[in-house]
């Protein structure tokens, strides 16, 4: 056992490159038995141990620097890293993350979590260390997979790369089969051979002979690098990086250690970017990864043997599942609605709409901004398209959600998943500022259900609109409110109790919290009036402001932060002050999405001690 002596990569270089196939071994065993216990992105970090093994034992980690474009690839660079002591309580409150932190250890140079973002934090990183050149000069790489190639924030960051000519290493890890079969012995050849520091001593001094001594030599250079260009080009995908700016190398077989090592060893001081290509296997050393691994990319908790989520009892139904479904509903009577998903088709449901109809299906990959765009394409020339993109993801489409659709007044629906605490991925995936930053935007309409009927409701509403519509609701089952569905009017909210010692306007996925808030107040001798308010934007003025007429104490309630949020809406609506139920403006930590509800005061027993506390100055309930 060699992983049991591994605290550091330190401990690592001392081990001879014989060893670390079995280490490699080792590593994914550790990964596999957290992560059946814990959940986690299993596929693509079983994917890039020997990778991860021979960043560090050629790097001089954490003095050199390693970016994880998205960072649900680390989990072997935390074991490596002095975090496999702690590696069991991965993504559990208070533990592990299952992301890059850099609040966690100095070997996280960024905390990440969205794609695409990785070469241009590196460039950074090295212009920085250029600019204080009297500084330890480090070596910086970013590690970015063929996903975060669909990311347009990747290219803008390849070009100034390219241009500004800077010495970091990118290194691009797919695992796309179309070019698996340039992955054997000539490839490997030319790799070894173009890595070579002789090889590339003998090019740079032919290159400064030849401009020096001959008037014609710009030219010759040119032929030069054209027919080595064409070389790599008859094997191998590396022009377009070429052309960018960039010296290639690749694709190597990246489980091949004997050959990543030496290749690595060889690349990582030439001048200038370099981008090596390697191909790796998602899953990789656990069968039931490698055949799916769509499912195994993020899981919950599993059984080993088989690979078979381990038993919970009859699971309830999800907001994700009634979207779903609605959706496919409304699509079989309305031939114009279209679906759109930035690579999440699974995650937001739309999977089983791309196989009733994939005419009217698009995945534009890891391109939110596009997809927002591209939609308003769509609803121009009169379908109604559905985007459905997680919160914390549509955070990267924001002015196209005000440039491209708000300023159209283009009759999308925006369909937000995972709005509000998302639990174990932490802070970089919490969908708490979607309130904030669409209820501002004009011609935007805003809704928020209670349950899974308000939720077919909303929906079919919002199809049937021709303004911008955004749909919120949580990474959640879906409650049992007791109440029906009620008939929808833009800015219209609706009344679920009365009483007369307060007020209570909840929004989405608080209704049905603040419907057991409601009997916990009612046994210390408290009844109010409850409000579900459908409506983020516009809200119910007229009502709003007639309640508090007769109320002494306002609240609100929102699966949001309250700076510029829901209860700041209501506040304004009425232009009285109303006691603000809901999230710090912070990030918020990872951890099972109830722990995390009770620790900022989100359920039931928070909300009816917070309203005993203002009312009577009690804590205690």
């Amino acid at each position: 056992m060699f992983l049991e002596s591994i605290n550091s990569p330190a401990d690592l270089k001392k081990l001879s490159i014989e060893n670390l196939p079995q280490l490699a071994s080792e590593i994914r065993q550790r990964i596999i038995e957290v992560v059946s216990h814990t959940g986690g992105h299993l596929a693509s970090s079983l994917g890039a141990v020997e990778l991860t093994i021979a960043l560090h034992y050629c790097l001089d980690t954490p003095s050199d620097k390693i970016i994880w474009d998205v960072g649900h690839q680390s989990y072997a660079h935390k074991i490596l890293t002095g975090r496999n002591k702690d590696f069991a309580s991965l993504r559990q409150y208070q533990g592990i993350s299952g992301f890059p932190a850099k609040d966690e250890s100095p070997y996280d140079t960024f905390t990440t979590g969205h794609s695409s973002t990785a070469v241009s934090l590196a460039l950074g990183l090295a212009c920085a260390r250029d600019c204080l050149a009297g500084e330890k000069y480090f070596r910086v790489v970013a590690v970015i997979g063929d996903g975060s190639l669909s990311g347009g924030l990747c290219f803008e960051g390849l070009n100034n790369a390219g241009h500004l000519k800077k010495g970091l290493l990118i290194i691009l890890n797919t695992n796309e089969l179309s070019i698996a079969p340039n992955v054997g012995a000539l490839s490997n050849y030319l790799n070894k051979l173009i890595s070579l520091p002789i090889y590339n001593r003998f090019r740079a001094s032919l290159e400064n002979f030849v401009k020096s001594r001959l008037p014609k030599g710009g030219r010759l250079i040119r032929i030069a690098n054209k027919f080595e260009e064409g070389l790599k080009g008859l094997f191998i995908p590396g022009m377009f990086f070429e052309e960018l700016g960039f010296r290639y190398f690749g694709p190597l077989d990246g489980h091949n250690l004997y050959s990543l090592i030496p290749t690595l060893k060889n690349i990582l001081d030439i001048k200038g970017p370099v981008l090596l290509h390697v191909i790796t296997k998602k899953g990789k050393g656990y069968v039931p990864a490698e055949n799916e691994p769509v499912k195994f990319h993020s899981t919950g908790p599993f059984e080993i043997a088989t690979g078979k989520a381990k038993a919970q009892g009859e699971r309830p139904r999800t907001y994700t599942e009634v979207f779903s479904n609605k959706l496919i509903e409304l699509a079989k009577k309305n031939a114009r609605i279209a679906a759109i998903t930035a690579a999440m088709p699974e995650g937001t449901g739309l999977d089983k709409f791309r196989e009733l109809y994939p005419e009217r299906f698009f995945d534009v990959g890891i391109a939110e901004e596009h997809a927002i765009c591209f939609a308003g394409g769509l609803a121009r020339e009169g379908l109604k398209p559905v985007v459905a993109i997680y919160s914390t993801f549509l955070q990267r489409a924001f002015d196209q959600i005000i440039e491209c659709i708000s300023l159209q007044n283009l009759g999308i629906v925006l369909a937000i998943d995972r709005a509000g605490i998302v639990g174990e991925d932490g802070a970089t995936h919490q969908g708490i500022f979607d309130i904030a930053f669409l209820k501002n935007i004009p011609n935007l309409v805003l809704m928020a259900p209670k349950d899974g009927f308000e939720l077919e409701t909303m929906l079919e509403f919002a199809i049937a609109l021709d303004v911008p519509v955004a749909l919120r609701y949580p990474r959640s089952v879906i409650p049992q409110s007791g109440y029906p569905a009620q008939p929808l009017e833009i800015g219209k909210a609706e009344v679920l109790r009365e009483g007369q010692d307060f007020v209570l306007i909840a929004l989405g996925s608080m209704v049905s919290v603040s419907l057991e808030a409601m009997e916990l107040l009612e046994k210390e001798g408290l009844k109010g009036t409850l409000v579900n308010a459908r409506f983020a934007k516009p809200v119910d003025i007229n009502l709003f402001k007639a309640l508090a007429s007769q109320a002494k104490f306002i609240f609100s309630a929102e699966e949001g932060i309250i700076e510029g949020g829901f209860g700041s809406a209501v506040s304004e609506a009425i232009d009285k002050p109303v006691i603000k139920i809901g999230l710090p403006s912070e990030f918020i930590p990872h951890g099972k999405r109830e722990i995390l509800l009770e620790k900022y005061g989100l359920n039931a027993q928070g909300i009816a001690r917070r309203i005993i506390e203002e009312i009577r100055g009690k804590k205690d309930i």
